[in-house]
Formats: C-alpha cells, sequence, structure tokens
C-alpha cells in the first residue's frame, strides 16, 4: 500500500527533529523506532524514551489522502534519507511488516513494529501554568547555565535543571555541587510561583531544537510533565521527583575583592595555562595582587605554565584555586565582553557576574593545589 511520495526533505527535516533523543540500541526495541502518522494534511513524527517526546509535524499537499501510523527504525531511515541525493523524490510504501523506502531506482526495506506498542507519554491536557516568550530567549537562557548541571551524580535531582516561575521572572539554575549557574529574564504578566526540574537530556535537547529567532516557544507546566511548543515541534518530559538546593544560600553577597577583566582575553588566557594543568585534578591558581592577575598550571611531570594579566585592582592579595574547567565554561558560554571576578577568601567560593546585569551569577567553589 503506497503511502507518501514526496521530496526527501519533506520526510528528512522533521526526522532529524525528533531523532536527537533515539537510542540505536535499546532493551526495548520499539523505542529505536520512530511513529509516523498522517491526520489531516499533517505528517507527524514522534520519538520518545519512556521521559522525554518528541513530536514534529510537516504539511504536504502531496502526501496520499488516506491516514494511517507506521513505525519504523528512526536511525536507519534517516540515514537512508540522508543518503539520497538531494531533490529525491521518496516514496514509501507498507507491507505486511515492512515499510520499503522508493526513490529512483534505490528499494529499501525496513522491518516495522506494531504501532499499537508504541508508548507514549500519558499527557495531561490541562496546564497549570503557560508562559509564551522568543525562542531565542530561552535558549540563550538555557546555555547560559545547562554546562553547570550534573551528569551521573546519585543526587539525582541535581542531573537537571531547576525552571522556576516567580513573579515577573522565569529563572532558570543549574548545580553540580562543585558550581552553580543561576539566570533569569523578566516577563510581562506576574506569574503564580511554580518551579520544576527538568532531566538533563530535556534540557540538551530543547536547547539544540530552539532557534536564535524571535518566534515564539510556549513553555506549559502539566501535572509531572513540561511541554515545549515551537517551530512545528512539541517536545514533551516528565519532571524530576525530587527537591533542589536553596540556590539562593549559595550565591555570596558583600564580597569585596573584586576586578573586570575582558572576558575572550582572560579565556584564551586560561586556554593556554591548561596546556599544563593536571588531567586529572585539572587545577588552577588565581594569584591576585595590586594591578595583577597570576595565573599557574602545575602538571605531575612538574611542568609549568604561567601567564600574567594586567588588572584594576588595590586590594589585599590573594592566591585561591580552581578547576580550570569550570572556569572556562562560563567564559565560553557568555557572550559579553567584560566580566566581573569577587571574591572572599581563599576557602571561599567566588562570584562570576556581568557588570551592570544582574540576571546572571556564576558561582564556583575553591580547591586546594
Amino acid at each position: 500500500m503506497k503511502l507518501i511520495q514526496t521530496d526527501k526533505e519533506t520526510l528528512l527535516k522533521p526526522l532529524q527533529a525528533v531523532t536527537g533523543i533515539v537510542e540505536r540500541r535499546h532493551t526495548l526495541p520499539i523505542l529505536s523506532n520512530v511513529l509516523i502518522e498522517r491526520k489531516d494534511k499533517s505528517l507527524s513524527f514522534v520519538a520518545t524514551d519512556l521521559e522525554i517526546q518528541i513530536t514534529a509535524l510537516t504539511q504536504d499537499s502531496q502526501v496520499i489522502k488516506q491516514g494511517f501510523s507506521v513505525t519504523v527504525a528512526a536511525k536507519k531511515l534517516q540515514d537512508i534519507l540522508r543518503a539520497l541525493p538531494d531533490k529525491a523524490q521518496v516514496t514509501l510504501e507498507a507491507e505486511e511488516n515492512r515499510l520499503q523506502v522508493k526513490a529512483g531506482k534505490s528499494r529499501f526495506n525496513l522491518q516495522t513494529l506494531p504501532v499499537e506498542d508504541f508508548p507514549m507519554l500519558p499527557e495531561s491536557i490541562e496546564p497549570q501554568t503557560k508562559i509564551t516568550l522568543q525562542q531565542k530567549e530561552l535558549k540563550n537562557l538555557l546555555f547560559l547555565v545547562q554546562y553547570a548541571m550534573a551528569q551521573q551524580d546519585i543526587r539525582y535531582y541535581l542531573n537537571g535543571l531547576l525552571l522556576l516561575l516567580e513573579e515577573n521572572y522565569l529563572k532558570v539554575v543549574a548545580t553540580d555541587g562543585h558550581r552553580l549557574g543561576f539566570a533569569l529574564i523578566a516577563l510581562e504578566m506576574p506569574q503564580e510561583k511554580k518551579e520544576v526540574i527538568l532531566p538533563r537530556k530535556a534540557v540538551l535537547e530543547l536547547a539544540k531544537q530552539l532557534n536564535d529567532s524571535e518566534e515564539p516557544v510556549t513553555v506549559e507546566i502539566l501535572q509531572n510533565q513540561t511541554r515545549f511548543t515551537f517551530s512545528n515541534i512539541v517536545l514533551v518530559s516528565k519532571v524530576v521527583d525530587g527537591k533542589f538546593p536553596d540556590y539562593n544560600r549559595v550565591i555570596p553577597i558583600g564580597y569585596q575583592k573584586q576586578f573586570e577583566v575582558d572576558r575572550l582575553l582572560f579565556l584564551q588566557t586560561l586556554q593556554r595555562a591548561a596546556i599544563l594543568s593536571n588531567e586529572k585534578f585539572r587545577g588552577v591558581r588565581l594569584i591576585l595582587t595590586t594591578g595583577n592577575l597570576r595565573i599557574v598550571c602545575n602538571n605531575s611531570e612538574q611542568e609549568e605554565a604561567q601567564e600574567e594579566l594586567e588588572v584594576q585592582y588595590d586590594g589585599e592579595a590573594l592566591d585561591i584555586g580552581f578547576n580550570i574547567t569550570y572556569l572556562l565554561d562560563v567564559l565560553n558560554n557568555l557572550t559579553c565582553e567584560t566580566v566581573q571576578c569577587s571574591f572572599g577568601d581563599a576557602s571561599s567560593s567566588a562570584l562570576i557576574t556581568v557588570p551592570g546585569n544582574d540576571n546572571f551569577k556564576y558561582v564556583v567553589m575553591p580547591m586546594r593545589i
């Protein structure tokens, strides 16, 4: 039975939007598949890993009239479509438990699995809270803090990102226990206080999918889920059940030792010093004296890198150590020209901010070197 006859891009674009969460080898074979459905005049492509579900829609006038649904290996279909010539006309035909992909003189027969076995996430229909903002605003907000999420911490609530609606603000916070990123943007309307922890995979996928555009993205907080709708894509994610640490207690206030430095210059200086940092501990010493910042890295082979920067500083001398990766992460993800670094003493956390902007804060704990 002929299902679709259309050009390659009509199928490939929405397919690429959903395959990011698909694992090639899974204990449940159906989770390696994409569900392709035809309803009305639109085609929908759905992928899930039981925690996240992404749906991409596409309109196509050439689609065969009757409705259908089929599940097929997502990555294999994507690889086939990518390998076909540009502007190729593609036909999909279904026969028993096979899907045939035809293009020119090429033929590919793929195995299908029963549609009824595809595990759609049960969606709560009525959102508790709903906001709309520009895609580039949300994308930028996520990039400001996502690198501070933990990766495989036994404190599972750290392997994600806190999304907090409070008064007129949308706030995001990420921490792995060694550093913390905080960012916010103002909203047009005051909101009832709501907070959810988004899983790490959902955050990374969302940041990848959002455009740098002023097009809208709708964020809906549901019962145990969060739904993001934008650019013909709907991403639904379960939320992490747990209590996020009180970030307000972590962000220091009143630090007197501080200096401003060109972000790019500081980044490049640290990148050079990092070449000779210890591969395991990644330590760097920042030695701050009047008008001068000295950056020192050593490794287990007794090798050493030293860099110096002129800074406007006229306070007590300070010698403090950090994991250099944590400093490189924040400098790489900011886009401002200048950053402000503030310190307490050698055993207190450091605060990195953007001068004249209270909407971003980055806290990093010191380490003994």
